[in-house]
């Protein structure tokens, strides 16, 4: 019976590297959490990059009664993720091996998913799905979900141009000797956003991937962070830097391997992903920054070819990446916000060449908008503005619907469906509907917002969805530009039966979409007191 058992145990065959500098709150929860993959896991690596907090002495002390737990200590700081990633994989004795950063956790059952698709498939690299964890709120977001909605078998990269997408190297399992065959490495030294260019060379050598539904990692976001992780850590334009060279690099070695089709793919996922998540806040950089980071954008985007700007050329990081490569000069960061936004809107009016064809601006008629004319109307952008008036008598929303083109008189749109989505808690919404009324080119509604509901979980944020539904029965998902102007975006304290009070506080995010947050009762006011005055200590 004995005999039976050890042969169904699973061999230890899994290492896992853990990396870490200064981060002795978090790091031994890292470890730990490999260590907790069970027997599948033969040897966690930590490797310590001249840490002074003591990190490094958790780790041994940790390692006195885990003998499968090897504690690496750089001599120097290296300045970057890459080489202590690149030192645990030179330590590592296991067939397979996977990366962990010190203030994440693998979540339980993550090793043997991804070990157990890998075996069964012959594939050099399992790849599951990694959830974003915002703390301190615990709200998760799944990334790059679509790839990992079912299991999948990929023989070759090229036939998944999406996997491009996911350039994460840490929710992956990768057979030891196949990225050694290949000389596969992360970049050295100080090289923000070294797994772009480390999965791009992984895609290079065209390994055999397993995909699993799984949740194989645990990303924790911490955006209250004393030190802010690389990828949210945007306020400097070197930031954009690394990231334009990661990209740049990541295209290069995808190229350099024959692997044009994923090549183009990455130069595409810059635009939709990258260039549309940097130009949403760019208007709150100060004019240096913007001057600087436009400069290197357009120097970026003038090595794209004409194949890469023909492929979708209605999509809204095309026609951004086309305004900015036409000016020399930052223009329009109002407008190119809301076009960058998700899912994009328009802002009206445009301009019209000589022969009629939509253009953004009359001084830049070589970006047309007349791609946008042969989509389908439910999936156009959609200019929608959005007035949120708090009143004692009930708190009102003012929604209007610009026409683009006569396109959308002609779809007749009817009604709009008005959700509120809590940020933390994704399941959580409030909804109406209300009748769309046309007036002069443009669709108005006004619909009364249920503040009891808002309040009822207490403190909390809460993100304007709108769903515009047509004659034919279509709909389309959109957001709406939040107004702003006298008397707009303020702080109000409204009356409320059962809380006494209910502060609210409408606002415009990054993308200029609308959101409220609300604070009920006195506890509610105590609690944005104490915020505003942590912000102001800060």
């Amino acid at each position: 019976m004995d005999a039976v058992a050890n042969l169904e145990r699973p061999l230890p065959q899994v290492a896992v590297v853990v990396i870490g500098y200064d981060d002795a709150a978090h790091v031994t929860d890292a470890v730990r959490s490999a260590l907790a993959q069970g027997p599948a896991v033969r040897e966690v690596v930590a490797v310590d990059d001249c840490s002074t907090d003591g990190s490094a002495d958790l780790l041994d002390r940790l390692a006195a009664s885990e003998p499968r737990l090897k504690v690496i200590r750089r001599r120097a700081n290296s300045g970057g993720c890459g080489t202590p990633r690149n030192t645990g994989l030179d330590a590592v004795t296991s067939p397979y091996v996977m990366f962990l950063d010190s203030d994440d956790v693998l979540p339980p059952g993550a090793v043997g998913a991804l070990l157990d698709a890998a075996t069964g498939a012959h594939a050099e690299v399992a790849s599951g799905l990694c959830v974003r964890r915002e703390l301190p709120s615990g709200r998760e977001v799944p990334w790059q979900a679509r790839l990992y909605a079912l299991h999948a078998l990929v023989p070759h990269p090229a036939q998944r141009p999406l996997l491009v997408h996911d350039t994460l190297c840490v929710n992956k399992l990768y057979r030891t000797g196949f990225l050694r065959e290949h000389g596969i490495r992360f970049p050295e030294g100080r090289f923000p956003y070294e797994d772009v260019v480390f999965t791009a060379r992984v895609l290079a050598a065209a390994p055999r991937i397993a995909l699993v539904p799984d949740r194989v990692y645990v990303w924790h976001v911490r955006r209250s962070a004393e030190r802010l992780s690389i990828s949210l850590d945007r306020a400097g334009v070197e930031n954009w830097r690394a990231r334009t060279e990661a990209c740049r690099q990541a295209y290069e070695v995808l190229l350099g391997a024959g692997q044009k089709e994923l090549a183009r793919v990455a130069r595409a996922k810059f635009l939709d992903h990258d260039l549309r998540m940097y130009m949403r806040e760019l208007g709150l950089r100060d004019a240096a920054y913007r001057r600087a980071w436009w400069e290197l954008t357009r120097a970026h985007l003038a090595e794209y070819d004409a194949d890469d700007w023909a492929r979708n050329p209605a999509a809204p990081g095309r026609l951004v990446g086309r305004v900015v490569l036409a000016s020399p000069e930052p223009r329009d960061l109002p407008r190119l916000r809301e076009l960058a936004a998700r899912p994009a809107r328009l802002c009206p009016p445009y301009a019209r060449a000589a022969d009629g064809t939509p253009v953004w601006s009359e001084d830049l008629p070589q970006v047309s908008l007349e791609p946008l004319l042969i989509r389908p109307v439910h999936v156009l952008p959609l200019a929608v503005d959005a007035e949120l008036r708090p009143r004692a008598r009930g708190t009102r929303l003012r929604l209007r619907l610009h026409e683009l083109y006569g396109r959308l008189a002609r779809a007749g749109p009817e009604a709009v469906e008005v959700e509120w989505r809590h940020r933390d808690d994704g399941d959580a919404a409030v909804r109406r509907t209300t009748a769309l009324a046309p007036s002069a080119g443009t669709w108005s509604a006004e619909t009364t917002v249920d503040l009891a509901a808002l309040a009822a979980p207490g403190v909390g944020t809460w993100d304007l969805r709108l769903r515009i539904r047509f004659r034919d029965g279509v709909s389309r998902e959109v957001t709406a530009h939040a107004l702003t102007g006298a008397g707009l975006l303020r702080r109000s304290a409204v009356p409320s039966a059962r809380h006494g009070v209910v502060l609210v506080q409408p606002y415009a995010t990054h993308s200029g979409a609308l959101a409220l947050r609300v604070a009920p009762g006195a506890r509610g006011v105590l609690s944005v007191a104490r915020g505003r005055l942590r912000r102001l200590l800060h």
